[in-house]
């Protein structure tokens, strides 16, 4: 019996692979008389095999010279490179009727289960190959990008059994390391279930802000478009949580417990901790937008998030009123029926569109 072909870019690195096949072949207690035969012949058949096969020996032997941490690390990676592995041929998409996201930004490479672990000693053997180590540390095991557009949300799983709901008009990119799991959150807002992995943190990047957990759920906004909006929302309904700028100093570090929220500013910098509102932490999970003593301009703007609201403030005045309440983002129609009743503004037809003015405002006489 012969190995399975394993497609390289040259004959010396097909003689690696298929070399580090028969090496783990030949460790196996079921491996036959027959299947030594085999190994005999294509040994035998060129030098660099027999090359390729001493180089695998010599590396395992020299196993024996790592740390036992280094060890459980390889081990470790081994399991976490075959789910990420698993995860990349399934790939997680959006339920129905959402469509689904977009194409992933890459795809890890493909490797055989043994291939990590003796990959790994490979790259820790020498004082050379230490560069290599540290490199293949840096490189993704697992990345996609996903995002929804105006009006649409979407849950999604992510590869070690995190799941995240997006909201409308959110982009973010995922990208798992052996070290650690990282979410780019460009645009938008989402809430994170998140795994517990004491080994590997659960980093949210927004703006300039650093959201790290091990295991919990919790929210974060980031919707640098929309004026007054430029920093980082982050609210906890589960565990805790380390809010921080990226270029994080101790005084500016802040930790969240379930019902506390805070803001980040545009450079990072957290302000003070506050309750988390009655509406939770991410009400459009209902199918809701909260408004707590809010600037109007802001509230028409977060509607223009899940669809056009049809109003126009050109009214400096009229754009700083403030707004109480929970809306259906859905619903703008609803929205404009309530303002006349909750402030001193009336609604005015322009042009196909809808101004929102003062209700004293008095109108030029018309010719």
């Amino acid at each position: 019996m012969r190995p399975p072909f394993i497609p390289t870019l040259d004959a010396a690195a097909q003689a690696r692979e298929t070399a580090l096949a028969w090496f783990v072949r030949r460790r196996n207690p079921a491996f036959t008389a027959a299947e030594e035969q085999d190994f005999q012949a294509w040994l035998a058949h060129d030098a660099t095999h027999r090359q390729a096969f001493a180089r695998w020996q010599d590396e395992w032997q020299a196993f024996d010279g790592i740390p036992s941490e280094m060890r459980h690390l390889l081990e470790r990676n081994l399991a976490f490179d075959q789910a990420m592995e698993a995860a990349s041929d399934i790939g997680p998409r959006p339920a129905a009727p959402v469509p689904a996201p977009s194409a992933p930004c890459a795809r890890p490479i493909r490797r055989r289960a043994f291939l990590p672990a003796l990959a790994g000693l490979a790259a820790v053997v020498g004082g050379s190959s230490l560069v290599l180590w540290n490199q293949s540390q840096a490189q993704p095991l697992y990345t996609r990008a996903f995002s929804t557009q105006r009006g649409q949300q979407a849950e999604l799983p992510l590869p070690d059994g995190s799941r995240v709901r997006l909201d409308t008009a959110t982009r973010l990119e995922v990208a798992y390391y052996r070290q650690h799991r990282e979410v780019k959150l460009l645009e938008g807002q989402a809430v994170f279930a998140v795994q517990t992995d004491t080994e590997r943190p659960f980093h949210v990047l927004a703006g300039r802000t650093r959201v790290t957990v091990v295991g919990t759920r919790f929210s974060v906004r980031h919707t640098p478009g929309i004026l007054g909006n430029e920093g980082v929302h982050v609210a906890v309904e589960e565990g805790r949580v380390r809010v921080e700028p990226r270029q994080a100093t101790q005084a500016s570090v802040v930790l969240l417990s379930p019902g506390q929220r805070s803001y980040s500013d545009a450079a990072g910098n957290s302000g003070v901790v506050l309750p988390v509102s009655a509406a939770g932490i991410a009400p459009w999970r209902e199918g809701r937008v909260s408004f707590d003593n809010l600037r109007l301009d802001r509230a028409v703007a977060e509607f223009a998030r899940y669809r056009d609201p049809q109003l126009l403030i050109h009214d400096e005045g009229v754009a700083a009123l403030r707004v109480t309440g929970v809306f259906d983002p859905m619903d703008p129609a609803t929205f404009r029926r309530v303002l006349p009743q909750s402030l001193p503004v009336r609604l005015k037809n322009v042009q196909g569109a809808i101004e929102v003015v003062r209700a004293d405002r008095i109108e030029p006489p018309k010719h």
